[in-house]
């Protein structure tokens, strides 16, 4: 029995998975140039299951889930399985924000006390778009390992956003807001406050009919550990021998807006679709929140609002990759080319980043320039 288990696993490892009623229009070429890539990368790294979707002249063309959701139930990967996005979350949160400002409801300069009242006041004001783009001088965790409190926290928060502010909202900054770049979780959450005081709304409530819906997100939703949620994969980690086990336990209800979402490979490739249409946010809107910050120390910051920038590829490239227990995400948009790619794994550790670049090459490298 064991023997036959093996075998089984061996199999769902390297055959791709479809979500039913999913099309496929990408050329056959580049759909196994992209398969080999996948399973070379999952044999190197031992990787349970991983969803991929790729985007090409502004459309979703090909999804695909490989290996194993959930190793107990022998549940294969598809491009519905559902993730942790990580820090994925906070380009969610991001455009939600921006949003908000685009319609005039919410001044990214103001004072953040302006709609996060409960948030006490500090030494220097910050602002909104300093927390955007991890200026505004807050703390992110503690510690770096399960011991963190806030790392490995397993409360769970009935008012996920006051919960998580009084993790930090007492401790004091790190630096001058709009000095320094330093990474903030916690940051976040104190966006995520901003936007409940400027929409009126309940965060999660304000993301999921602003941005999620428009966006054709139907499957996205709050890493909620008590809801019973359909096609939610198991989450995994590796000991020291290497040998796959179930990741640490998280309950991510206190960082939402940070780290707390939930998305298959399917969805996240319609929020590409949605930012490169413009369907959530205006052109102009999209634009600013792709521009990098500028902190005053002079440092080169290639991070913008909420969204990470880059040019390895020889052009504009914006996107996000998260990790923590039992995920590793990274997706990524050329706008320039209209195009991009999705990378979900449900293993702590893995280089999601590593493989979307190299999927990300194949679609350039086969993809005529859209015309403009």
């Amino acid at each position: 029995m064991k023997f036959v288990t093996v075998i089984v696993l061996v199999v769902q490892f390297f055959l791709p998975t479809r979500s039913i009623g999913q099309s496929a229009t990408i050329a056959s070429e580049k759909r196994a140039q992209l398969q080999t890539a996948i399973s070379r990368f999952m044999a190197a790294d031992s990787i349970p299951g991983v969803s991929v979707a790729v985007v090409e002249n502004g459309a979703e063309d090909w999804s695909a889930g490989f290996g194993t959701a959930d190793f107990e139930n022998l549940v294969p990967a598809t491009s519905r399985t559902l993730y942790r996005l990580g820090s994925i979350s906070k380009s969610i949160t991001a455009t939600a924000a921006m949003l908000l400002w685009q319609q005039g409801k919410l001044d990214l300069d103001a004072p953040v006390q302006k709609y996060c009242s409960s948030f006490p006041a500090k030494d220097d004001p910050i602002t909104t778009r300093e927390l955007l783009g991890h200026l505004g001088g807050i703390r992110h965790y503690k510690g770096g390992s399960q011991d963190d409190p806030e790392i490995g926290n397993t409360k769970h928060f009935l008012n996920p956003i006051q919960g998580g502010l009084d993790f930090f909202k007492g401790d004091p900054l790190v630096a001058k807001p709009g000095t320094e770049f330093h990474y903030s979780t916690q940051g976040f959450t104190l966006v995520g406050c901003a936007i409940e005081g400027a929409s009126g709304q309940n965060y999660a409530e304000y993301v999921r009919n602003n941005v999620l819906t428009p966006a054709g997100m139907t499957h996205t939703v709050v890493d909620d550990r008590f809801a019973i949620i359909p096609f939610r994969t198991r989450f995994y980690s590796k000991d020291k021998s290497g040998a796959i086990t179930n990741a640490d336990f998280l309950d991510s209800s206190y960082k939402i807006p940070g780290g707390g979402w939930l998305s298959s490979a399917d969805d996240m490739a319609q929020f590409e679709v949605a930012m490169l249409s413009d369907r959530i946010v205006a052109r102009s809107t999209r634009d600013l929140m792709w521009t990098p910050l500028k902190p005053t120390d002079g440092k080169e910051d290639p991070y913008a609002l909420g969204w990470g920038t880059g040019k390895d590829l020889g052009v504009l490239d914006v996107g996000h990759g998260g990790g923590q227990q039992g995920t590793s995400t990274f997706f990524m948009i050329v706008p320039e080319r209209r195009a991009g790619v999705v990378v979900l794994i449900n293993l702590d550790g893995a280089d999601a980043s590593d493989l979307a670049t190299t999927l990300m090459k194949i679609v350039l490298a086969s993809s005529p320039t859209p015309a403009k």
